[in-house]
């Protein structure tokens, strides 16, 4: 291929084609694809390819600190999880279509981020974009944006992603005006995109930490209407942690 080409190629952005060139030349040379039929490959390995680059740029964006998948959650050693359960939901994926939350609750290491992660990822893996948070955080950007008067744009932001995972909500006790911002972004989200949660308290002990009786009922209200909660409270801990995909 001359360096012509091969820049006309790159502008073009046919980054497969161009490292498949001699490839596609001996699969034309042999004569076993019509020219329809060779541009038609030609075509669907670009498509290809865009399409798992696109998948690995929406994966880094959603900052997941470490990556699992269902396949490799240890339900065996959860014997009370109810394994049918959560892989029927993952498999619809209408948490996803039907913009419906899924929150996990229970005690500390009995894998709720695991499978948590493992739905983002599904839900990445399917074409939507995805964001995971700690709570800690989360919260912590909204209080620095009042500051510096970035609230609506960090709002909107956390509100346009199609599914965000919330980690250990109820780990830090929050200010008002951060129990503010946290429930109006829960409610631009209400019903047009899907929240996963995770949270070590029930949904009577929220109150402790966003010390607002009336925005933490109106809150869990808009959280569980037409969600998938899972009670993992007599799960066992699975520390040492579970292992990430390598």
């Amino acid at each position: 291929m001359d360096e012509q080409l091969q820049q006309m190629l790159k502008y073009v952005r046919l980054s497969g084609l161009l490292a498949n060139w001699d490839r596609c030349l001996s699969i034309a040379q042999k004569g076993n694809y019509s020219h329809a039929h060779l541009l038609k490959y030609i075509v669907e390995q670009e498509y290809k390819i865009k399409k798992e680059n696109a998948r690995k740029m929406r994966l880094a964006r959603a900052k997941i600190p470490e990556k699992y998948v269902i396949e490799t959650f240890p339900f065996a050693r959860q014997p009370k999880l109810n394994k049918k359960k959560i892989v029927n939901m993952y498999d619809r994926f209408d948490y996803m279509e039907k913009c419906r939350n899924v929150i996990w609750m229970g005690p500390t290491g009995t894998g709720k981020t695991g499978l948590a992660t493992a739905f983002l990822t599904h839900a990445i893996d399917c074409g939507y974009n995805g964001r995971f948070v700690a709570f800690a955080e989360l919260v912590e950007q909204l209080y620095q944006s009042v500051a510096d008067h970035t609230e609506a744009k960090v709002i909107k932001a956390f509100a346009a992603t199609d599914c965000l995972l919330i980690d250990e909500l109820g780990y830090v006790q929050v200010e008002p005006v951060q129990v503010g911002l946290f429930f109006t972004l829960m409610n631009r989200r209400h019903k047009k995109k899907t929240t996963l949660i995770t949270s070590n308290l029930g949904f009577s002990q929220w109150s402790s930490f966003l010390k607002n009786d009336h925005l933490t009922a109106a809150l869990i209200d808009r959280l569980t209407e037409n969600s998938h909660v899972i009670n993992m409270k007599n799960c066992v801990s699975l520390r040492p942690k579970l292992d990430p995909v390598t």
